[in-house]
């Protein structure tokens, strides 16, 4: 009897050992599969990338923006923030600093859209959004609106959303909607301005509006319109 004890014992004891050691194992290798991010700001784009490697995740800069602050060529945000833990194989996205704005945002308003597309690269910006427009007042393919405005300072993005007119419906009184949904906030102003409307944002939308970007409206696109019209921003 007492050697049967000291059996069921020893077994016990042996199956708790490995007990502990799986868990062990497996707290080991859970933490062993995760990493802390840290910050990427102030690197080179080569260095950032070195660094993101040498932790087992990836990362990929896929925005480039002005900054007074970091110098060009070098991370200036990033997703996730410093300090996130993730586990290995994660991918960061980072931003890539063009450093202090200093080119002049031309004026491209009345230019034909293919005229306007290339000062727009040939002062090394970049075309951002294409919105069309009905309009009685301009020939068709001409700018309209432009974002952002000319001579702007403190300018964020590299590039410029333009509104171009198209010809107005042949029937029928009143503004035909375009679709303003996509665009920013700004645009959707800009246009709603050439066509003599009033653009309001619904009680509720969050201050900083003018870096949103519009998700709804109404009237509709397609829909005639002679008063205000309503957006719903959400911010970049």
């Amino acid at each position: 009897m007492l050697r049967f004890v000291q059996f069921v014992t020893l077994v016990l004891g042996l199956s708790l050992v490995a007990l502990a050691s799986a868990v062990l194992t497996m707290r080991f290798a859970i933490h062993g599969s995760e990493v802390t991010i840290p910050s990427f700001k102030g690197l080179t784009a080569e260095e950032a990338l070195s660094k993101a490697a040498s932790l087992g995740v990836g990362m990929t800069i896929d925005n480039r923006f002005y900054s007074a602050d970091v110098p060009a060529g070098r991370i200036l945000t990033q997703s996730p923030a410093p300090g996130t833990v993730v586990r290995r194989e994660w991918h960061v996205r980072a931003t890539e600093s063009l450093g202090p704005q200093l080119v002049e945002i031309p004026n491209l308003v009345g230019q034909p859209q293919r005229a306007a597309s290339i000062q727009i690269r040939r002062v090394g910006l970049e075309l951002g959004s294409v919105a069309q427009m009905p309009s009685d007042g301009a020939a068709a393919g001409a700018v309209l609106a432009q974002d952002p405005a000319a001579g702007a300072a403190g300018v964020e993005k590299p590039s410029i959303n333009i509104v171009v007119a198209t010809a107005s419906p042949a029937s029928g009184d009143g503004f035909v909607m375009p679709n303003l949904v996509g665009q920013s906030y700004a645009t959707a102003a800009a246009m709603m301005a050439s066509a003599g409307l009033k653009l309001e944002t619904p009680t509720g939308d969050p201050p900083g509006r003018s870096s949103g970007i519009v998700v709804d409206q109404k009237p509709a696109a397609g829909y005639k319109v002679d008063g205000a019209v309503d957006i719903q921003v959400r911010l970049e």
